[in-house]
């Protein structure tokens, strides 16, 4: 369940990112940028902060 919406935070966030990148500023490329950068940390962290927040909402992993 955990992994799901993650998934889908995520995903929302890149198109979000893409949608105020072409139509409010290109500067907002930055924020993909962000979640990437992100994404690749965790993997070699083992630690993500979406992560610890949606557990703390009470998520089921």
């Amino acid at each position: 369940m955990l992994n799901t919406y993650f998934r889908v935070i995520v995903g929302t966030m890149v198109l979000l990112s893409l949608v105020l990148t072409i139509y409010v500023n290109p500067n907002w490329m930055w924020f993909t940028v962000f979640i990437g950068v992100n994404l690749i940390q965790s993997a070699f962290t083992k630690w993500c902060l979406l992560e610890t927040i949606l557990k703390k909402l009470g998520v089921r992993e």
